[in-house]
């Protein structure tokens, strides 16, 4: 799934660039090139050397994409890497030297650098996360809150800021809500049908209050996340749900909700398996990166 989204992300993002939208186009490479109208100032034949740095501390995403870009637009520029994906880096740090036709490297550039500073902008921001939760047993999990056409790509940089991923879509688990639960009559129901619909997906059920946490455990589902708990509610949820594990039952415990950079670590110390914050892709503050030509 990654592999493909990478190319089609990458071909959509170079046809916004170059003007050429029409799915069913298909424009030699010399006339995508001649897009670039700022490029043609350039004699084809001319070959340049160009150096990628970063210009502060973060954590390194984005190879692939940046690769795919120039393979797209021809593939003769070389591209030598000094980092891999997840990877700390600081100030002024070397990332990657190219070298092939100067037409090709600027019609690339921006593309390519906007793949990798946004995506090393959420690994960054992921280990500064993962980073608080030291010394405790909880994971770091990302949600669906991400750029449209690009859910894969951030839920891969998640990783490599050393964070899990939550569901990839609708298809790959059940998420039970509030208006699930409405729709399909109560939580048990709702349990119920979905072991009866995907036996093999696993079953997690959103609840707002110790009340629905019990009907949720009673309806023996995979995972719980605690919508909104204060740090007393998820302490005494933990409780709960060690006495059913203590029966041979119990489930894995999500927090979600009022989850910062400052609570996150009172949160994990309660106890709960997971904490799942939807800024990790939703709030996104790129990587500041530069390339220049030699």
């Amino acid at each position: 799934m990654l592999e493909n989204d990478i190319r089609l992300a990458v071909k959509a993002a170079l046809d916004e660039d170059l003007g050429h939208q029409d799915p069913n186009s298909s424009l030699s490479l010399s006339q995508r090139f001649d897009a670039d109208i700022t490029a043609m100032l350039i004699p084809a034949e001319k070959i340049a050397q160009a150096s990628l740095i970063t210009r502060e501390e973060g954590v390194f995403c984005g190879k692939a994409w940046a690769e795919q870009v120039f393979n797209q637009l021809g593939g003769e520029v070389a591209l030598h890497w000094h980092v891999d994906d997840g990877d700390l880096v600081v100030p002024n740090q070397l990332l990657c030297e190219l070298e092939g036709p100067a037409r090709a490297i600027l019609t690339g550039e921006r593309t390519a650098m906007n793949f990798i500073q946004t995506l090393s902008g959420v690994a960054s921001l992921t280990k500064r996360y993962v980073d608080k939760l030291s010394g405790t047993h909880t994971r770091l999990l990302d949600t669906r809150k991400t750029i449209p056409g690009l859910r894969t790509a951030q839920k891969y940089a998640v990783t490599c800021g050393g964070g899990q991923n939550h569901r990839i879509g609708l298809f790959d688990a059940f998420l039970i809500k509030e208006n699930h639960i409405m729709a399909c009559g109560s939580i048990d129901k709702a349990v119920k049908a979905a072991r009866k619909l995907h036996a093999d997906k696993p079953v997690e059920v959103e609840v707002e209050s110790i009340d629905e946490l019990t009907q949720a455990l009673d309806a023996q589902s995979d995972i719980v996340m605690l919508d909104n708990f204060d740090v007393t509610m998820m302490l005494e949820a933990v409780e709960l749900n060690n006495r059913y594990k203590a029966k041979g039952l119990g489930v894995k415990l999500e927090v979600s909700g009022d989850v910062t950079i400052d609570t996150i670590s009172n949160f994990a110390k309660t106890g709960v398996d997971y904490i799942s914050v939807g800024a990790l892709t939703k709030h996104v503050r790129a990587l500041d990166l530069s390339l220049r030509l030699k």
